[in-house]
């Protein structure tokens, strides 16, 4: 199901269908199997405002979960690109040899890091994930050996720069796994079926054309959750401006 809430295109989609066979199997069942008496009406009308209520609370928290997700993979982008370019003048402190390998390294890191926020392909992003773990433990054990031969503040300061970096690169894939819980897309999408339901239900006179506002409505809503909740297929998704602008200035 996680493979589907990445996808914005298929939540619509799916969203859609289902809340739109909501609407009018509640139609349906009024109509064939429990028709409404006049006295039942209003009483029926009052539960479907209150369920749509509930709903209305849980999209906006759960559109607020999304929001604060997004926030912080923006915020450790630029604390990411903050590490990577105070790190690369700390480096300029190792022995010359050390310290142009250790920016060469840098740079291409670098490279890397932004291709992981631009790439859409799956298959791509592995070798992007292999090859930047391949240049973290070269650049640790450049940085390792000179501080173990060499111990001192100065390689001390070093050595914890690095460590900055690397650890930033953790908190930017830790940010970009917290998503919404799938157990509230589905509290969702089962509220929203039922809402549906019933205004189908109580509303069944209604030309068709209105029972599908409410459908495209709720849809559109889920959409948008789902577009900001997914960092990498969305349309709204965190552009990687610093780490792209350190790149420029380091060359």
């Amino acid at each position: 199901m996680i493979d589907l809430l990445m996808r914005p295109g298929v939540v619509l989609v799916l969203s859609l269908v289902l809340l739109w066979l909501a609407t009018h199997l509640g139609a349906w069942f009024e109509k064939r199997w429990r028709p409404l008496k006049a006295e039942e009406r209003e009483p029926c009308r009052v539960i479907s405002g209150a369920a749509l209520t509930l709903l209305g609370l849980i999209i906006a928290f759960s559109f607020s979960m999304a929001v604060s997700r997004y926030d912080q993979r923006k915020n450790y982008e630029e604390a990411e690109a903050n590490a990577i370019g105070t790190e690369y003048l700390r480096v300029e402190l190792l022995p010359p040899a050390a310290a142009q390998e250790v920016q060469g390294l840098l740079r291409r890191y670098l490279d890397q890091r932004i291709l992981f926020y631009e790439d859409r392909d799956e298959a791509s992003l592995g070798r992007i994930v292999d090859e930047t773990a391949r240049l973290q433990g070269a650049m640790w054990s450049v940085v390792r050996s000179v501080a173990a031969a060499q111990p001192d503040p100065v390689q001390a300061l070093v050595a914890a720069g690095m460590n900055d970096v690397l650890n930033s690169q953790g908190y930017t894939q830790a940010a970009w796994w917290n998503r919404i819980p799938e157990g509230a897309w589905i509290l969702m999408t089962t509220i929203a079926m039922f809402c549906c339901a019933l205004v189908g239900y109580s509303e069944h006179q209604a030309r068709r054309s209105l029972l599908l506002i409410l459908p495209v409505i709720l849809s559109v809503a889920l959409l948008f959750i789902a577009d900001i909740d997914s960092p990498r297929h969305g349309i709204i998704r965190v552009i990687p401006r610093n780490l792209v602008s350190l790149a420029q200035s380091l060359r």
